[in-house]
């Protein structure tokens, strides 16, 4: 068994800054990618960031040189660097990650419960 969970959202003002963090636990044999996707109201869920276990990453074209992802594989933690926020930028925010376990012989998606990052006008 393996669970994620996010913290880290909150209120913010319209240019101001947010770190969302993910930590990964449970039966866990290694973690490939991990990554974050949001959801906004009556929209659907949309890929942000995501990064490998070598720090290869990748950033969704909207939100490039705003956001940064990181990740600290010893802690099986991924991070959200969110700065200049932007009102379009609200939505729950999840957490994702391919991971193989101890009990299955191949990788799964995993996905964290969210996290509410809304940010104000």
């Amino acid at each position: 068994q393996v669970q994620l969970v996010e913290s880290g959202g909150g209120l913010v003002q319209a240019g101001g800054s947010l770190r969302l963090s993910c930590t990964a636990s449970g039966s866990i044999f290694s973690i490939n990618a991990m990554g974050w996707a949001r959801q906004a109201p009556g929209k659907q869920r949309e890929l942000v960031a995501g990064i490998m276990s070598s720090g290869i990453s990748n950033i969704k074209d909207s939100v490039q040189g705003r956001f940064f992802i990181s990740r600290d594989n010893a802690k099986n933690t991924v991070y959200l660097q969110m700065n200049s926020l932007k009102p379009e930028d609200t939505a729950v925010y999840y957490c994702n990650a391919d991971i193989q376990s101890r009990s299955f012989s191949r990788a799964q998606g995993y996905w964290g419960q969210g996290t509410q990052v809304t940010v104000s006008s």
